[in-house]
This record gives C-alpha cells, sequence and structure tokens, in this order.
C-alpha cells in the first residue's frame, strides 16, 4: 500500500492536505503525524505549513524532526507546501532564521510599494488565486494547463540559487519563484489542498510520481 507522511510540526492546514490525498489517491494511507519513525517508513512525505519561518523551524526542532524531514527530502518523493517549500533554503529573512540549508537560495519578503501592472498598490500579503507559469516539463504538471491559477497565502519568498530549481514563476510586482524542484523534491509556495481541481490534480500526481 501506498502510504503518505503528513508532517505534524504545529503549524499549517495539515487535515486540508490530508483529505485531499484521501480524496485523489483513496487506496494509499495517509497519516498525519509528529513521529520522525513514521516518517522514515512512509513511501512518501509531505510537509505543509504557514505561519511564521522562525515558529516552524523551532517546533521542527521541538519535536524532534528535523533529521527526520532532512532524511526524507534526500530518500523519497517529497512534497513541500508554503512554509514547507521556504524551509528547504539555507536562510529566512523573517527573524533572521535558518532553514534546512537543502537547495541554495534564501527567502525574501515583498518589499512595500509593489505596484500592480495596471496602476495602484499590491498589497503584502500576497493572498488570492494568481497564475503559474512553468519554468519546464514536469511529471507534476501532468494535465494542468499553463497559466492555471492557484491560491496563495504569504509575505515571503523563495529567491532560488540555482535556476535550474526553478520549476514555476508567478507574480506580485515582479516574477517570483512559486514552485521548486530538484530530483525527488518538489516543493510550492501556493496551497493545492486549497487550490480547487487544479490542486487536486497537482497532489494526484505527486501521489503516482516515482521520481
Amino acid at each position: 500500500m501506498n502510504t503518505v507522511a503528513i508532517v505534524d510540526y504545529g503549524m499549517g492546514n495539515l487535515r486540508s492536505a490530508a483529505k485531499a490525498i484521501e480524496h485523489v489517491a483513496p487506496q494509499a494511507r495517509v497519516r498525519v503525524t509528529s513521529d520522525p519513525a513514521a516518517l522514515a517508513a512512509a513511501d512518501r512525505v509531505v510537509v505543509p505549513g504557514q505561519g511564521a519561518m522562525p515558529d516552524c523551524m523551532r517546533e521542527l526542532d521541538a519535536r524532534g524532526l528535523r533529521g527526520a524531514v532532512m532524511r526524507a527530502a534526500r530518500e523519497k518523493p517529497f512534497l513541500g507546501i508554503c512554509i514547507g517549500l521556504q524551509m528547504l533554503f539555507e536562510a529566512s529573512e523573517e527573524g533572521g532564521v535558518a532553514g534546512l540549508g537543502l537547495l541554495p537560495g534564501r527567502v525574501r519578503r515583498f518589499p512595500a510599494g509593489l505596484s500592480a501592472p495596471g496602476g495602484g498598490r499590491l498589497k503584502v500579503p500576497h493572498m488570492g488565486w494568481n497564475e503559474v507559469r512553468r519554468a519546464g516539463p514536469h511529471p507534476l504538471w501532468t494535465g494542468i494547463a499553463e497559466a492555471t491559477r492557484f491560491y496563495f497565502v504569504h509575505s515571503y519568498y523563495a529567491e532560488a540559487g540555482a535556476p535550474g530549481l526553478v520549476a514555476a514563476v508567478s507574480e506580485h510586482g515582479f516574477p517570483f519563484t512559486c514552485a521548486v524542484a530538484k530530483d525527488n523534491i518538489f516543493a510550492v509556495q501556493f496551497h493545492p489542498e486549497k487550490s480547487a481541481d487544479a490542486g487536486l490534480a497537482l497532489l494526484g500526481n505527486f501521489m503516482r510520481w516515482n521520481p
């Protein structure tokens, strides 16, 4: 049986992510867990999350999950969502906190005073539906049209340290990286569990993905 561990470190839409995956993969065993052994035993690992990066990193360490998450990101199909993407990088401007350092790059805050293409100010956080434009083919984009809209809620974005990491971009005053991919890792800044049919398609692709 295909088993997926959704990492519970006290942050994020854990139940929403679990229900969405159960919907697209009804035969899978989906477990929301903070047990490092459960992550090691799972076939796939999902790290969702929202909130402040310093809180997320502190809770990851407090629950003894750092090592298990890092091993999963090196060894098995791994999906990061929102903070689950940001924590993969080396550091974040949010609280000046270090990330896991699995991917080169930093997480930066959207600057104040961003302008919309037609004029007017853009708000931070970036919140709502926005187009996602792929940087290239990837199995997780299967069946998802170019410029499909996904749901975002964030004030920080990843600045990838290697161009080959970028899997998709969106725009909020300027183009920013909204998905990254490397080997068995795929991570998105948007929330597929809140993105209706497109989000379900991406999660279904993840559950079938064999990198």
